[in-house]
């Protein structure tokens, strides 16, 4: 049934995808369609409204009430002082207005529309009633100003129904919104942005009342990464607005930007402030405390001009200076206000140590490897574990009160992100989890995005408890060992080769390749340079091993020989360890072949492999999990981003062979367990994305992509993950 309706929707026309979508927003239609009509009635598509004296009857405002229309707040709101705002008026109504009423309902986001429009409109006349003739030109001046259109009731339903939206997105457009709306009022400080800013706040309280439950008065709970964000978002925001204020003076609620600002002063500030947003964004603690005393002084020096000013305000103005009013230095005071209790609230999220105090403590962690791998024996892990204890890696090791180790993440550092490489290694699932919440706590206090890669639905699982993101990177090919017989027509491809391999004298040897002779050696390595080099790419890295991997002692090659002990093909074989030490099976890493050796070598390599290791007594092989290359499924709410790295493995495909080397493998008929990629939300993607791009190919040139992607051609031969 859901396949036919998703049919269905594919093969409609644009005609009939137009209606539809017409039918589902009917108010927004009605809104947009109403504007249309008064302009063409009223000619106020060409002809300006603001030069006619219709102005005065539809147009709403402080004088428009103080005069007694009391009907402007309604007719107002389907006209545009000029015909130009007619395209920003009825589009934003037609994008903004159309998305709430899809999230929120027709008469919900009527509800939210009218009662956000009416509450700007007569929230901002009555704040001006307030506050003009009090000697604030800002005020003065807005006050006597008329204003149409319905933006407010827009923007306001948009906040309405951004309280639909799943976190993070919820808070993200939320604040979005909001900082919107206060930076307009205090920067540019038209009607409209009062209107504007009103509307917003309005909206943002009334979206859980429409969906039955009440605003929340209590502070927000922000994440470590929420409050680093929120810190740097000001100074950010600061550069911007001071660069903006440059080339465009406003004259807004904080005063008139000046026309003699020295450019060079201005790029200094600016320059300042986005170093501080930098570090702050990293967690920096000396950053935080540094722009934590400059916010202080700051703020002590505006509060001692506001005393001033009301004790002594001749001694302001004594000399001609031009100082700002009292309202204009209470609104500066806030804004200052605001940052400080964003600091000192956020405190906790600003521990990270300099980069060269970090870089040195991972330098002196080689000592941890043994650790870990101590750890691994002790207490076992998964297919991916062994990989972890590559020295390329860094691991962090969790331990107690005494110091004793409990467990360790093994994880890579690129492009600002944390990549912990499989699952965690401890004792049981519970000492798992404090695991991973402790390598998270630690990456992040230090300004990395974490994300968790090839892991098991163990650590997925755990992602979803804490508000993280999953989406299914690869599938996992096991082979069980017990009972294992090459036996029934599936098997036939499979019998071939080993049959084949008997008749023209390919035998098979295996053990440890630094115990080897040392021709073999050589061997094995000119294969596997011979195929990088047919590649056009450096040998890929991360969880695709090589010939320096192989030759651990703890890991097993197998050899395809010929008489003249020429090798064949290789493949290299990781230990797969039980609590106890014990090795209950093996994952395959490095898979080469001499490219014009014996054919089918590598279905030979992995079937004596599957024999010797069932004989010693091992439960099951891997054979990993081509990357990218899955068998789809997965719950709706993932399955773009699923289409987006099945789309991504297409395209990688004629460098490495990834869903051949999948289809390969389904000769040996093994299961399949779901390998996943746990991240914090999508907005991480990019990054991480980069990330993975350079644990993998850290050597590859943006030119070694492009100049492969137009030579390269599939080949079967390279190692799954």
């Amino acid at each position: 049934m859901a396949a036919g309706v998703i049919d269905e929707a594919a093969n409609e026309t644009p005609v009939a995808r137009l209606s539809r979508l017409v039918r589902q927003v009917p108010f927004t239609v009605a809104v947009v369609s109403a504007m249309v009509v008064l302009g063409v009635a009223t000619q106020s598509l060409w002809s300006p409204l603001k030069d006619r004296e219709l102005l005065r009857t539809v147009a709403y405002g402080l004088p428009a009430l103080q005069e007694g229309r009391w009907w402007t707040p309604v007719s107002g709101a389907f006209f545009g002082l000029v015909p130009a705002q007619y395209l920003p008026i009825a589009g934003g109504a037609l994008l903004l207005l159309g998305w709430s009423e899809l999230r929120l309902s027709s008469r919900r986001v009527a509800i939210a529309a009218v009662a956000c429009h009416l509450l700007g409109v007569l929230g901002a006349s009555l704040v001006l009633l307030v506050l003009s003739d009090d000697g604030w030109p800002w005020a003065d001046r807005t006050a006597a100003v008329l204003d149409v259109g319905f933006s407010a009731g827009v923007l306001g339903a948009a906040a309405a129904a951004s309280v639909t939206l799943r976190p993070p997105w919820r808070g993200r457009v939320r604040a979005v919104l909001a900082l919107y709306a206060v930076i307009a009022l205090l920067y540019v400080g038209l009607l409209w942005d009062l209107e504007h800013a009103i509307a917003v706040m309005g909206g943002l309280a009334l979206g859980p009342l429409l969906l039955g439950s009440r605003p929340s008065l209590a502070p927000p709970r922000f994440s470590r990464h929420e409050w680093r964000v929120v810190s740097s978002a000001f100074y950010v925001t600061s550069a911007v607005v001071q660069i903006l204020l440059y080339f465009t003076p406003s004259d807004g609620p904080l005063g008139a930007s000046t026309d003699d600002t020295d450019a060079l002063g201005v790029l200094v500030s600016a320059g300042i402030s986005l170093l501080l947003a930098n570090g702050l964004r990293r967690g920096s603690r000396r950053v935080w405390f540094l722009a934590g005393g400059i916010a202080a002084l700051s703020f002590v020096a505006q509060a001692l001009l506001i005393v001033v000013e009301v004790v002594a305000p001749e001694q302001l103005n004594a000399g001609g200076n031009a100082v700002s009013s009292l309202p204009e230095l209470v609104v500066s005071l806030g804004i200052t206000a605001v940052q400080l209790a964003v600091l000192v609230l956020g405190r906790s999220a600003f521990q990270a140590r300099s980069g060269r105090r970090r870089r040195a403590e991972l330098a002196t962690g080689a000592g941890d490897r043994g650790t870990a791998i101590g750890l691994l024996k002790t207490h076992g892990g998964s297919t991916m574990s062994w990989m972890g204890t590559w020295p390329d890696n860094h691991w962090f090791i969790h331990r107690d009160p005494d110091g004793a180790p409990l467990g360790y993440v093994a994880f890579q550092m690129h492009r600002g992100t944390a990549i912990a490489l499989g699952d965690p290694v401890a004792a049981d699932a519970d000492t798992r989890a404090a695991v991973i919440q402790a390598f998270v706590d630690e990456e992040e206090t230090h300004g990395l995005e974490v994300c968790f890669f090839s892991v098991t639905q163990e650590v997925a699982d755990w992602g979803r408890r804490h508000g993280r993101r999953d989406v299914l990177v690869a599938e996992e090919a096991i082979i069980d060992l017990p009972g294992l017989e090459f036996k029934g027509k599936s098997w036939q491809s499979v019998r071939t080769a080993l049959n084949r391999a008997a008749k023209d004298g390919i035998t098979y040897r295996e053990g440890r390749l630094a115990e080897m002779p040392r021709g073999l050696i050589s061997q094995a390595r000119a294969i596997s340079e011979l195929w990088v080099s047919d590649k056009g790419l450096p040998e890929m890295g991360f969880t695709l091993g090589g010939v320096d991997e192989a030759l651990d002692p703890d890991t097993v090659v197998g050899l395809a020989l010929d008489a003249d002990v020429t090798v064949h093909g290789v493949t290299s074989w990781l230990p797969v360890y039980s609590a106890g030490g014990t090795v209950t099976g093996r994952t395959l890493d490095v898979m080469r072949r001499l490219p014009d050796g014996f054919g089918p070598v590598t279905e030979f390599l992995i079937a004596s492999a599957c024999l010797s290791f069932r004989e010693q007594g091992a439960a099951f092989v891997s054979l990993s999990g081509a990357p990218l290359a899955h068998s789809g499924g997965g719950t709706a709410e993932r399955a773009a981003l699923e289409r987006l790295l099945d789309q991504l493995g297409e395209a990688l495909e004629p460098l490495y062979g990834f869903r051949s080397l999948e289809s390969f493998k389904r000769k040996f008929r093994p299961r399949h367990e779901p390998v996943h990629l746990v991240f914090s939300d999508e907005a991480a993607l990019p990054r991480v994305g980069l990330a993975l791009t350079s644990a993998y190919l850290p050597d590859a040139s943006l030119r070694d992509l492009v100049r492969a992607g137009l030579q390269s051609r599939r080949d079967e031969d390279h190692v799954s993950l």
